[in-house]
C-alpha cells in the first residue's frame, strides 16, 4: 500500500484532458406580440440543454461573452428602450472572480420597437451567445434573424422562406478522438486516485485507531451480531454521505468554470502552491491543522443521543477529529477536482469516503480479522511524512504553472528537477533512517516494506538525475516545464540533440527558433510563418498550445518524437506554434479592438491567438493542430489532444497528400 502511494501522487495531475467537439445546446425560437397599432414586442426564446447555461446582456469587463443583440438600423422603425430579459441566476463566479448572471433551461428576451413605415416587410437582427456547461465554454456563435412583417406567422431567415427557424454560422467539424471515452476515463482517474487516497488517508494515526475501536463500540453495544453489522454499515453510509456532501458545496462553488482560464489563472496556481505548503508542512510534523475543539465536543455530545441520529454525528465526529490528517489529502483532491469542472468534486469525495467507511463495515461484519491488523505504532507518522514530501513536491507543479504562464523564466526546468530531486532524494533519506522528524518514533531497525519503499524512491530520484542534462523524462513528462523552457534546452554542453533526424534548415529565417530538443523548427508570428511556407512551398502546421497546458506538452514529449512524425514536423510541414495564454503585452502597434468584445482591446499576445482560434475555427481548446495551404483554407479537420501517435500520424500524411 505504501509504495503505491508513490505512483498516485506523481500522477494526480496528469489526467487533465482537453476536450472539444462540435455542440449546439441552444435552440432559439421566436415571435412577436402586439402592443399597439404602431408598437410590438420582438420576443426571443432560448431553449438551454441541461447542464449548459447562456449568459446575460450585462456581463463585468474581463467576464465571459455576453450575450447581444444587434438591429440593423432602418428609417421603417426605431427601438424603444434597451432589449429586456428574465430574472435568470447571479452566482459568485470564482472562475471570473466576479459576479455573473446567466440562465439556464429556458430564456426570454424582448425587443420593443416602434414602426414608422406601415410598409415594413423585414426586420434584420443578430444574435451573439456563448454558452457554458460544468466542463467547457464554447465559442461565440453568431446567428442572423429576420423578423418577417409580411404574415402573422413570423420569421424566416435569409437562406429558409419557410417562415421559421433562424440561420446561424455553423461551426468548423473539428475531430476529437475518443472525446467522451477521454472524459469518463478522466472521472473513473479521478475516482481511482481518490480511492487509493482514502486508503493512505486511513493509515495515519489519526483515522487507523478508530477502526478497531469503533467497530468493538458497535459489536459490543449491539444485542445482536446483526444489529452489530447493520449499525456499523450504516456509520460507513454517513461517512460517505458527509464527505460527498463536502464534495457537492464545492462543485456548487466551482460550477461555471472554464477549465483553460483556471489551468492558466496566475493567482489560482499560487494560491494552490502556498496551500499545498501549508499542508506539507503540517504532515511533515511543523504543526497540525485542527478544526476547533469545541467544534468536536458538540458533535460528540449528539452522537450519544442513539438510533440513525447518534450514528451520523459519531461520523461527523471521526471526520473532525481526524481532520488534521484526512484535511491535507481532501484539501488536495477538491483543489484537483474543482479544476476539472463538472461532477469531479463529488466523484472525488466519493470515492475518498468509500475507502474510509469499507474497512469498518468488513471489520464489522467479520471481527475477527482485526487480530490480523498491524498495531498502531510510528510506522502510521511514517506514512504521514511520506504523504508530507508528496504534498511538497506536487505543490511546485502550481508554481510552475504561474512562472510559465508570466514567462518569468524563473522556475526553469532545471529548476524544477533540482528541486524535485532535493524531496525525493531527502524521501528517500528519511525511509532509510537518516533523518528524523517530529514525532517519529525511535527507528532500531529499518523494515522490508520501509526498504523497499526508500529504495523506490532512491530510484525514481536517480531516474530524474538525466533530466539536468536534456533527458526526456517520459514518466514524468506532464509535471516539469517543457524541455524548451530550460538553460539549455539541448542538455548542459550542447547546442543540438545527438539523435534523430537533423533539420535541413541550416540557416534559421526571421521569427524562427528551433523547439527544443527535437530541433523542429518553429515560428510563435502566424504572419512570419505563413510568408516562409509559401516561400519553401510547404504546407503550415499550426499549434495551438498554452504554457500551462499538460496535455500540450504530452503530446510534444511523447508523440511528436516518434520518428515518422518527427521527420514530418522538422522537413515537410511549417510549424507555427501560438501559445493562447501568452501574458506578454503585444506592442503599440499591434494592439487592435476585439471582434468578440466590441470596445474592448486586445492587449496580450495570447488574447491575440486566442481571438484568431475562437473566430476562425470556433474552438478555444488546447491543444488544437491545424493543417492548412498557402490560401489559409485547412486541408483535413483540425485535431486535438491525439495520444494515440499512429492516427496523429495517418492525421499528418492525409494532410501532406492533400496539400501536394
Amino acid at each position: 500500500m505504501k509504495q503505491l502511494l508513490v505512483g498516485v501522487f506523481l500522477t494526480l495531475l496528469t489526467f487533465n484532458t482537453a476536450l472539444g467537439q462540435v455542440f449546439d445546446p441552444v435552440k432559439w425560437s421566436f415571435n412577436k406580440e402586439r402592443i399597439s397599432d404602431t408598437e410590438y414586442d420582438l420576443i426571443m426564446n432560448a431553449d438551454i440543454d441541461a447542464g449548459w447555461h447562456l449568459y446575460s446582456q450585462q456581463v463585468p469587463d474581463d467576464g465571459p461573452i455576453p450575450t447581444i443583440f444587434k438591429f440593423t438600423p432602418s428609417k421603417d422603425y426605431e427601438l424603444v428602450g434597451e432589449t429586456l430579459e428574465g430574472e435568470g441566476h447571479i452566482v459568485d463566479d470564482p472562475v471570473f472572480n466576479m459576479t455573473i448572471k446567466f440562465f439556464e433551461d429556458q430564456a426570454e428576451f424582448r425587443q420593443r420597437i416602434k414602426i414608422l413605415n406601415n410598409n415594413i416587410s423585414i426586420i434584420e437582427a443578430q444574435i451573439e451567445f456563448m454558452v457554458c456547461n460544468d466542463e467547457k465554454c464554447l465559442p461565440p456563435t453568431y446567428i442572423d434573424v429576420d423578423f418577417n412583417f409580411l404574415n402573422s406567422e413570423v420569421f424566416g431567415d435569409k437562406d429558409n422562406n419557410s417562415g421559421l427557424g433562424f440561420s446561424k454560422i455553423t461551426p468548423n467539424n473539428t475531430y476529437h478522438p475518443k472525446d467522451e471515452d477521454e472524459a469518463n476515463k478522466g472521472l473513473w482517474t479521478i475516482f481511482i486516485l481518490a480511492f487509493i487516497s482514502g486508503f493512505a488517508a486511513l493509515l495515519t494515526p489519526c483515522v487507523f485507531p478508530m477502526i478497531p475501536m469503533t467497530v468493538s463500540f458497535f459489536t459490543k453495544q449491539s444485542k445482536t451480531r446483526a444489529t452489530g453489522i447493520r449499525n456499523a454499515i450504516i456509520y460507513g453510509l454517513a461517512i460517505i454521505v458527509i464527505y460527498v456532501l463536502l464534495g457537492t458545496g464545492v462543485t456548487a462553488i466551482f460550477g461555471a468554470d472554464v477549465l483553460n482560464a483556471l489551468a492558466t489563472n496566475v493567482w489560482f496556481n499560487i494560491i494552490f502552491f502556498l496551500l499545498l505548503v501549508v499542508f506539507a508542512l503540517s504532515f511533515l510534523g511543523a504543526f497540525e491543522i485542527m478544526l476547533p475543539n469545541s467544534w468536536a465536543n458538540k458533535v460528540d455530545s449528539q452522537a450519544d443521543r442513539g438510533g440513525l441520529v447518534g450514528i451520523f454525528f459519531m461520523a461527523l465526529a471521526l471526520a473532525i477529529v481526524s481532520f488534521s490528517c484526512t484535511g491535507p489529502i481532501v484539501g488536495t483532491l477538491l483543489v484537483e477536482a474543482a479544476s476539472k469542472g463538472g461532477i469531479a468534486p463529488i466523484v472525488g469525495m466519493f470515492g475518498f469516503s468509500l475507502a474510509i467507511a469499507l474497512p469498518f463495515g468488513l471489520f464489522a461484519a467479520f471481527p475477527g480479522w482485526l487480530n490480523s491488523l498491524p498495531k498502531s505504532g510510528g510506522w502510521l507518522n511514517t506514512v504521514k511524512v511520506v504523504l508530507g514530501f508528496l504534498e511538497l513536491a506536487l505543490a511546485f507543479k502550481f508554481l510552475s504553472q504561474a512562472d510559465l504562464v508570466l514567462q518569468l523564466h524563473i522556475l526553469e526546468r532545471e529548476v524544477f528537477l533540482a528541486i524535485w530531486i532535493a524531496i525525493f532524494g531527502s524521501l528517500a533519506l528519511y525511509l532509510f533512517g537518516k533523518i528524523k522528524l517530529p514525532h517519529d518514533s525511535p527507528l532500531p531497525y529499518i523494515s522490508v516494506g520501509r526498504l523497499s519503499l526508500g529504495l523506490l524512491v532512491l530510484s525514481f530520484t536517480i531516474y530524474m538525475i538525466p533530466g539536468l542534462w536534456g533527458a526526456p523524462l517520459n514518466l514524468i513528462s506532464a509535471f516539469p516545464p517543457p524541455l524548451e523552457y530550460s538553460e539549455s534546452p539541448y542538455g548542459v554542453g550542447y547546442s543540438k540533440v545527438t539523435s534523430g533526424s537533423v533539420s535541413n534548415h541550416e540557416k534559421l529565417p526571421n521569427g524562427a527558433h528551433l523547439l527544443a530538443p527535437h530541433d523542429i523548427m518553429a515560428f510563435n508570428d502566424y504572419n512570419k510563418g505563413l510568408a516562409y511556407a509559401k516561400k519553401v512551398n510547404k504546407p503550415v502546421m499550426i499549434d495551438f498550445t498554452g504554457w500551462a497546458c499538460v496535455n500540450c506538452r504530452k503530446m510534444e514529449q511523447n508523440v511528436w518524437p516518434k520518428d515518422k512524425i518527427l521527420n514530418i514536423l522538422k522537413n515537410d510541414v511549417i510549424l507555427i506554434s501560438l501559445y493562447v495564454d501568452d501574458k506578454r503585452k503585444l506592442e503599440k502597434s499591434e494592439v487592435v479592438e476585439s471582434q468578440l468584445r466590441p470596445g474592448k482591446k486586445l492587449k496580450y499576445i495570447g488574447q491575440k491567438w486566442s481571438e484568431m482560434q475562437t473566430i476562425k475555427y470556433k474552438a478555444n481548446t488546447q491543444p488544437f493542430y491545424v493543417l492548412m495551404g498557402h490560401d489559409e483554407e485547412n486541408l483535413v479537420k483540425p485535431v486535438g489532444y491525439t495520444p494515440d501517435a499512429e492516427a496523429y500520424y495517418e492525421w499528418l500524411k492525409d494532410g501532406l497528400q492533400k496539400f501536394n
